[in-house]
């Protein structure tokens, strides 16, 4: 989603917060603007396009003063325009603000101020916070009480900053992230330690509901009834800030040649915690399973391996469909909820569903310091290390490493040995020659189908979105079973169709479908640990223990959606309309 950052410190400000909005690109987002405060005046810049493009046509980093706030959008009220980009300033451009998350009210309060006189240049929601603190602050003449009394009349969830002409900076939470750098002589306010993690590695991490006044480099956090908070100072972990791509051209292509060692590292720094999710699994009446996007097909697949080899039944639950039938869970079950980045707004919401049912809550996350986190009664790291392509690679590799870890915990006879499994998948991202050849003919291809069966079948849904996010060619994951329901009547000469099809229980059935299709003229892409001649384009993957096919089958095809991107142009690490942390529903 966007990024804010907030700077007060010895230094300009404005060249350290395009540094820092540089850092957070991965989040997602269509226009930059920066303001900053010198002399008690507020100038401000911003425009459509990557921080880069934007800096070198408006010179963002040359705005003057040593206090400043920055942001990056990602379109939701208010098309992609100059106007609605942030920052923001109010009528007298005394105050500029930037936010994220959504304000459920602006249409009122946007009502309610321009009957009193205020205008507005923007079709964004956010405009309202900055004409509200101007209309309340030129009431109090006090930044605490103006933050007391804006944030009592707005709904919703939200993270800003504010800057006032006076140089005071103030920044309230509620439900979106948000986050204070405190160095030795600077201070950031900031929605991802990404932003800061060059400066500083020392955070507090603000709950929500709460706010902080930052003036002549001091600060305090206080409560929305204005009482002060006490708060403690974490260190963060200093590989959030190795975000280089090394010798690699994306971060998605570094990300998938991460994951051998992923194999290894996920979920080593939780043992604890995953004996403890094994005693709550083992002692559920019932377990439910919740995820967005790339997440909720590993929920698809700790449902497979659950009932398969452990004979445990999960139900697995879109995150963002929870709260429209909350009756589905049950009192006092073990939920357990999957997000990279812990702040998917979606997962949050459904986890305070079901605390609400007092479950217990499992979180499986990869960053330690995020509102999941915070949430959870048992907290599983996927120790993946930080993920800045968009698209899920490396995360969905560390989530199924750790549901496998439960699983072999709960069956007491299943051993896998994930060094082996690590070297194995070594060798497939070590000869991609024919998967770059593949790319190359779907360049042209306007629809792709993915079939799988089984434990097979989410693999073949990921797969989809993996092409769908980096390619933008239209992708779609199919129950093998199903294509006589239906989606063979879309299979001609003009589709490519990817069959999942390890050497498993579904193996045969898949190659009959395979050959189904075939007589229809598609071409065959087959993913397989045998060689087919009904396969036009076969994608080898290792022979393995037949509870690892998942990630051996969808790594090859992470590779294929990364070439076929490059060959259609389109940037595989910021796919278009995309944000890596959805943090609005």
């Amino acid at each position: 989603m966007c990024s804010i950052i907030g700077y007060s410190g010895n230094e300009i400000a404005a060249p350290i917060i395009v540094k820092g909005l540089k850092r957070m690109e991965y989040r997602g987002y269509d226009s930059v603007g920066v303001a900053t405060e010198s002399k008690n005046q507020i100038e401000l810049k911003k425009g459509i396009g990557k921080v880069n493009e934007v800096n070198s046509k408006m010179q963002l980093d040359s705005l003057p003063g040593k206090t400043g706030i920055g942001h990056t959008r990602w379109a939701t009220h208010g098309t992609v325009t100059e106007l609605n980009a942030h920052p923001h300033s109010s009528n007298s451009g005394k105050i500029a603000i930037v936010h994220n998350g959504i304000i459920e009210n602006f249409e009122e309060l946007k009502k309610q101020l321009e009957d009193e006189g205020y205008n507005f240049k923007s079709e964004t929601d956010s405009e309202i916070i900055a004409n509200l603190l101007q209309k309340n602050y030129e009431t109090t003449k006090d930044v605490k009480e103006t933050i007391m009394k804006t944030v009592s009349e707005i709904k919703g969830h939200y993270a800003f900053v504010a800057m006032f002409e006076n140089g005071e900076l103030a920044a309230a939470r509620f439900h979106e992230p948000l986050i204070v750098g405190v160095g030795q002589e600077n201070v950031f306010f900031s929605s991802d330690v990404l932003g800061f993690i060059e400066y500083t590695d020392n955070a507090v991490y603000m709950k929500s509901g709460n706010f902080v006044i930052l003036k002549n480099n001091q600060f305090q956090i206080l409560d929305f009834d204005g009482k002060n908070i006490k708060y403690e100072i974490t260190k963060v972990s200093k590989e959030f800030g190795d975000t280089y791509k090394g010798d690699f051209a994306h971060f998605t292509l570094k990300e998938i040649y991460e994951q051998p060692d992923v194999i290894l590292k996920a979920g080593e720094t939780t043992v604890e915690g995953i004996d403890k999710a094994v005693e709550y699994i083992k002692n559920a009446k019932n377990i439910y399973i919740t995820g967005s996007g790339t997440s909720y097909n590993a929920a698809l697949i700790a449902k497979q391996i659950l009932s398969k080899y452990v004979k445990i039944k999960a139900e697995p639950i879109i995150a963002s469909e929870l709260q429209f039938a909350p009756d589905t869970i049950e009192e006092n079950s073990v939920f357990i909820a999957i997000s990279q980045s812990g702040e998917s707004a979606d997962v949050l919401e459904a986890v305070r569903i079901a605390k609400k049912l007092n479950c217990k809550i499992i979180s499986i996350v990869n960053l330690q310091t995020s509102s999941l986190t915070r949430k959870g009664d048992v907290v599983l790291g996927m120790n993946c290390g930080p993920e800045i392509g968009v698209a899920a690679t490396k995360s969905f590799t560390a989530q199924l490493i750790i549901l496998y870890k439960i699983v072999q915990k709960l069956s007491g006879s299943i051993t896998i040995d994930f060094k082996q499994f690590s070297e194995s998948i070594s060798k497939i991202i070590q000869n991609t020659t024919k998967i770059k050849k593949i790319a190359q003919e779907l360049k042209n291809v306007s629809d792709i189908y993915i079939l799988g069966r089984g434990i097979n079948y989410p693999i073949a849904i990921e797969a989809a979105l993996k092409l769908k996010e980096l390619t933008y060619i239209h992708a779609e994951g199919i129950a093998g079973g199903e294509l006589k329901h239906g989606p063979l009547a879309l299979m001609d000469r003009n589709v490519f169709v990817i069959i999942i099809n390890p050497n498993d229980s579904t193996y045969t059935d898949a190659l009959t479908t395979a050959r189904e299709i075939k007589v229809r003229g598609a071409k065959i892409i087959g993913v397989s640990d045998i060689e087919s001649d009904i396969y036009d384009y076969w994608i080898e993957i290792p022979k393995i223990n037949e509870i690892l096919y998942p990630i051996s089958e969808i790594i090859p095809i992470q590779l294929l959606a990364y070439y076929a991107a490059l060959e259609k142009d389109t940037d595989p690490d910021y796919p278009r309309n995309l944000a890596k942390s959805v943090t609005v529903k």
